[in-house]
């Protein structure tokens, strides 16, 4: 008997959450158990059990049924030897839905009631039975956020919190003298320029040197002579990496501060400097003094390691991502910037755009490029020469840089993706009104589309316009769900998940493909049906929540799936490059806690929830 309860207690200790228990705790809840057996065939519970109780599969299999009338049953999931069945912990689960045997079982069950009393102290373990799937992995997400907050120091830190005030500030009619005798004596490199207390400029350390010495005019003549104008600010209730990314994108170095319009302060890329210490702040500086392609691919080569660094502090991956795509944005306005020294300027004005992943800012290191031009007008046959010189020297350099070319050719370098703007709005206007499946599964990637680098209202216009059309777009919305359906989590599972069957990476997760993609076509849709002007995932999914389309607690329980597999990747791929390994997205499921597994369970379940949902919609 004593080796029979010995046995009973190291199979229920090493399953989660059980686990996490103390060594007396578990054995009080080995003297709970009572042992049964099910025919294949026979429903849980046993017929004669009315009261709520927990079953522990020791032997066998399970099946959870929806019932269909017409049509075969659809299988909601599996319970397999290990697993634990906490369905009837609240009594009987409905007429429409059962468990059945797939074959001889034996099970271990406890009454719930003497289980919850067992458990008084541990809340977090009684609850993780009482809890649904949305529920656990909600409390998975907040434990991961609250690792991250000691890292997130860019993202939470608002402008306000950080911006120096009251702003220095100059008279645009002093001398250019009286500029540099104020800056002197504040010991600021740079002043904001105003005219009536209206900010209208700013003078630099820089524009004393190149514009008024190096230039040979008075300094006596007027601040006007050599201020910078048509400056770009941002608001105090934006986060200090919203500056970081504009700085980066524009090449500044100063960024003035407004509150309703009005002027109150200043923040340099030094203070962010100070606040992020060596991470993306530190790299992108570096990118900013490249002069060759070369230094480049130094910098580049650095990503991979900062990415580890970030995922070892516990940074989540919403904010790992932007990091990442931050410099990967300034990478390539730096190789614009080397390709316009090279052959000459731009012959008329243009947006480099990019999409995919680092479109919505959610880029990890090195993935493919899927990028493109809109162009101010139809070029002449020298202009489009230039653009093709321009787009290979960015598109190769890169590729240098670590940045693969696209599989499906999706680059300024293709003649297809490097066209005016009224080309591109003639596109966009057809994938609309004309949403064949095949299209959009081919050009879907480009409602993502954002901004790096050039003149951003060429894109604005555009993405005001198709927005406008894509609203309501009940056809649209259609040929959209049904090519994002195609992407299904792996439940259904039997025995443990369904994994890559064949080639190089056979028995892992697709995480990217079985998860993350998903949630990214879903938020897609409800931004898009909903008129969203947000390319981020999470930041759709946040607008999208309380809409008709998406409700509060489905949009947090899609979040919620979304961080947590980002987390998983981020782990997994910060122990490839710790190994010297490529990174990529396939998960061997060795890799991860028995606990780790049963939230990935409940993330899949959220999706195929949610899923299930957009699908009756569509229909």
């Amino acid at each position: 008997m004593a080796d029979e309860l010995a046995d009973i207690k190291a199979f229920v200790k090493a399953i989660p959450p059980f686990d996490r228990l103390p060594e007396d705790r578990v054995s009080q809840l080995v003297k709970l158990i009572e042992i049964c057996y099910i025919r294949r065939g026979q429903l849980l519970p046993p017929a004669d059990v009315l009261e709520p109780r927990l079953y522990i599969l020791r032997k066998g299999s399970l099946s959870y049924l929806q019932l269909e009338q017409d049509q075969d049953d659809e299988l909601l999931g599996k319970f397999t030897e290990g697993e634990i069945c906490a369905l009837y912990c609240q009594g009987p689960i409905g007429d429409d839905v059962k468990v059945v045997a797939d074959e001889d079982c034996l099970i271990y069950s406890m009454s719930y009631q003497a289980f919850k009393k067992n458990l008084q102290g541990f809340p977090q373990i009684s609850e993780f039975f009482s809890a649904s799937s949305e529920q656990r992995l909600q409390q998975e997400v907040s434990q991961l956020s609250d690792e991250a907050k000691i890292s997130a120091q860019l993202m939470d830190t608002t402008i306000e919190a950080l911006y120096q005030g009251p702003a220095a500030t100059i008279a645009h009619d002093v001398t250019i003298t009286q500029a540099a005798q104020r800056m002197t004596e504040l010991n600021f490199s740079s002043l904001l320029v105003t005219d009536n207390d209206v900010l209208v400029g700013i003078i630099t350390d820089k524009d004393i040197r190149k514009r008024c010495v190096a230039q040979g005019v008075s300094p006596s003549e007027k601040v006007d002579a050599i201020c910078t104008r048509d400056l770009l600010s941002i608001e105090t209730d934006k986060n200090a990496f919203d500056a970081l990314i504009l700085m980066n994108t524009k090449g500044i170095h100063h960024l003035p501060v407004m509150h309703n319009g009005q002027l109150v302060g200043m923040i340099t890329s030094t203070d962010l400097m100070n606040k992020e210490g060596q991470n993306a702040v530190h790299l992108t500086g570096a990118i900013r003094k490249a002069e060759n392609v070369e230094a480049l691919v130094e910098v580049s080569n650095l990503i991979p390691k900062l990415q580890q660094r970030m995922a070892k502090r516990g940074t989540t991956a919403n904010h790992v991502g932007k990091h990442i795509t931050a410099i990967t944005n300034g990478i390539t306005s730096r190789l614009i910037e080397l390709a316009e020294a090279q052959y000459g300027p731009a012959p008329m004005a243009y947006a480099w755009v990019v999409a995919g992943s680092q479109a919505r800012h959610e880029q990890m290191c090195h993935t493919d490029q899927d990028n493109g031009i809109i162009l101010a007008q139809e070029p002449n046959e020298e202009q489009a020469k230039w653009f093709e010189l321009m787009a290979k020297f960015v598109c190769d350099g890169l590729a240098s840089c670590g940045y693969i070319y696209c599989p499906g050719y999706i680059m300024a370098t293709n003649p297809q993706w490097r066209v005016s703007q009224d080309k591109w709005l003639q596109y966009f206007n057809s994938w609309v009104t004309k949403p064949t499946p095949q299209a959009l599964l081919e050009s879907s990637v480009f409602f993502d589309l954002s901004f790096v680098y050039g003149d951003i209202s060429l894109l604005q216009q555009i993405r005001a316009q198709f927005l406008v059309k894509t609203k309501a777009n009940t056809v649209l919305q259609s040929h959209l769900s049904r090519n994002a359906l195609s992407l299904r989590p792996p439940l259904g599972f039997f025995r443990d998940f369904v994994l890559v069957s064949k080639g190089e990476n056979k028995d892992t997760l697709d995480l990217k493909h079985s998860g993350i993609a998903p949630i990214i076509e879903l938020a897609r849709i409800y931004s898009l049906s909903l008129g969203i002007d947000a390319v981020n995932t999470l930041e759709r999914l946040q607008k999208a929540a309380g809409s008709s389309m998406l409700t509060q607690a489905s949009a947090k329980s899609l979040i919620d799936a979304f961080e947590f597999l980002g987390a998983l990747r981020l782990r997994h791929q910060a122990r490839q490059i710790n190994s010297g390994d490529s990174v990529d997205n396939f998960l061997p499921p060795k890799d991860i806690s028995k606990l780790e597994r049963e939230h990935l369970k409940d993330a899949f379940k959220v999706i195929k929830n949610l899923q299930d949902a957009r699908q009756k919609d569509f229909r």
